[in-house]
């Protein structure tokens, strides 16, 4: 970090072509979102330690997902490599230190790292359909689903508590559909059958409780830097939705909880979205619209978004349009689609007489960008050809055992590793059909709970003519009466107490 208002990047060009002037991110236009694009083995993944690194130093919390595990050397102190000493002497960086940073690992299987869980109530009915892939009228079922468990108090905190509310639905279609509009047994199913897919895949991890709590994640450590939490994400990547949806849930509630605080010294809290092309790939433009409002007015949050993709052209152009803090590594320019990426990328920046950018970014090495940060006012920088400098800490992936350690001295260690199941949705689904069952039985039974041929209100029948069937009264018991009442009351508290993320509950406004 060159000082206390600004993080260290690299150093650009002069016209002889040394590297001397220093390229540096200001903090208070660190909540202005940014964007690092480039290549497979261009040096992403380094400029993006070296920004988490300056976060942390600086007391921003840091959130960024690890997609093949390199990440996690930030935990650790660096060491003296041979080639990162020379890229130090050649960006002038003097002297080059190397330090561990406060890592906190989070795993949304639980197995890297702390387990990561969210509500279906959270989630909401827009990013399960999603995450699910529904169907416009799948989408509209899952909608009547959330809306009879607020009318009704029903919790939904994992997936047996959705799936034992869309069988409740089901059972029920004919009166719902007649509320609500067509509510089909096919599409329950076909919600049903997505659901067990889900689970199989491990995303009954994900749903239930704890949940995560968002101040867990801007944590700072006593000697005032931020804490950078690193979520494992080599097994996530095996189910790009999943991820996809985690992270705009996340987002969406940073959005949802944060206070407005304006523009501040330094954000409240950086969140870098690595494969950021997996948000909008077949994304409907509902979302994406909502995904650009919130990336537009998330930063008065203090709260800065950076995008972490191979090809600008990956991200829609009124997100692009947001994102200022801009470090672009080499592209290939092979395909058209490739050429076309490329000239996207040079028409970004703010053009530098001395270089062609477009020619630039095919020519760069690796390690080497194409650097342009916001400067005073907010105006982008000219860009200009930048050697990023080394990390402080260690380059590539940490041991098994080096990552245990760190777990178990966490400072969130044991608040989330155990799973809680309160009564929700299914136990109370599950209870509403007992009594049914034994209101029934009772009610075949005449009243009582049992039965003496000739004695109380079952009497033998007359000789010569057939039993019949007693006549069902149409009065409600006292309990019965208790127990809607109760309901009603449960259903209107609770009910509104239910809280979603804002994406979840788009289709409010659709």
């Amino acid at each position: 970090m060159v000082d206390e208002t600004s993080i260290f990047i690299g150093a650009s060009r002069k016209p002889d072509d040394s590297y001397q002037r220093a390229e540096e991110l200001l903090l208070r236009y660190g909540n202005r979102h940014g964007l690092v694009t480039g290549a497979t083995g261009t040096g992403k993944t380094v400029s993006l330690q070296v920004l988490a690194e300056g976060f942390s130093n600086a007391g921003v919390p840091v959130f960024c997902a690890d997609i093949k595990g390199d990440l996690s050397g930030i935990s650790m102190i660096g060491e003296a490599k041979d080639f990162l000493v020379k890229r130090a002497a050649e960006v002038k960086l003097d002297p080059y230190q190397f330090q561990e940073f406060p890592v906190i690992f989070w795993d949304l299987f639980g197995e890297q790292g702390h387990p990561i869980r969210a509500t279906i109530s959270e989630m909401g009915p827009l990013l399960l359909s999603r995450l699910m892939n529904l169907t416009d009228a799948q989408e509209g079922v899952m909608n009547i689903a959330f809306r009879i468990a607020d009318e009704e108090g029903l919790l939904l905190l994992d997936l047996k508590d959705l799936q034992a509310l869309l069988a409740n639905i089901a059972g029920r279609s004919d009166e719902l559909s007649a509320r609500y509009g067509n509510v089909t047994k096919p599409s329950v199913g076909a919600i049903q059958r997505t659901l067990l897919v889900l689970e199989s895949q491990g995303a009954a991890n994900f749903f239930g409780e704890p949940a995560l709590r968002i101040a867990d994640l801007m944590r700072t450590t006593r000697d005032g830097r931020g804490a950078i939490s690193v979520l494992a994400a080599d097994k996530l990547m095996m189910n790009p939705r999943l991820y996809a949806t985690f992270l705009l849930w996340l987002m969406s509630e940073l959005f949802e909880e944060l206070p407005e605080v304006g523009d501040l010294e330094r954000p409240k809290l950086v969140f870098f979205f690595d494969e950021a092309h997996l948000l909008f790939e077949d994304a409907p433009k509902v979302l994406i619209d909502r995904v650009e409002q919130v990336v537009r007015l998330i930063r008065s949050k203090g709260v800065g978004v950076y995008f972490v993709t191979q090809n600008p052209l990956d991200i829609p152009e009124k997100v692009l349009a947001q994102l200022g803090n801009r470090v672009q590594h080499a592209l290939r320019a092979y395909t058209p689609r490739e050429q076309q990426a490329v000239r996207t990328a040079a028409e970004t920046f703010r053009p530098n007489p001395a270089f062609d950018c477009a020619t630039a970014i095919t020519q760069l090495a690796t390690g080497e960008a194409l650097v342009s940060m916001l400067e005073d006012k907010g105006v982008p920088a000219m860009v200009q050809r930048t050697l990023i400098r080394p990390p402080s800490s260690r380059l590539g992936p940490i041991t098994p055992d080096e990552r245990r350690k760190i777990i178990a001295e966490s400072p969130v260690a044991g608040q989330y590793d155990q799973m809680i199941d309160r009564e929700s949705a299914f136990e109370v689904l599950q209870k509403k059909a007992k009594e049914a069952q034994d209101a029934q039985a009772q009610a075949n039974n005449g009243g009582s709970r049992w039965t003496i041929p000739g004695f109380g209100d079952d009497p033998a029948p007359q000789s010569g003519r057939r039993g019949s069937a007693p006549r069902p009264s149409n009065r409600q018991t006292v309990t019965e009466a208790a127990i809607k009442s109760v309901v009603r009351s449960v259903g209107s508290s609770v009910g509104r107490a239910i809280v979603r993320g804002i994406l979840g509950s788009l289709t409010k406004g659709r």
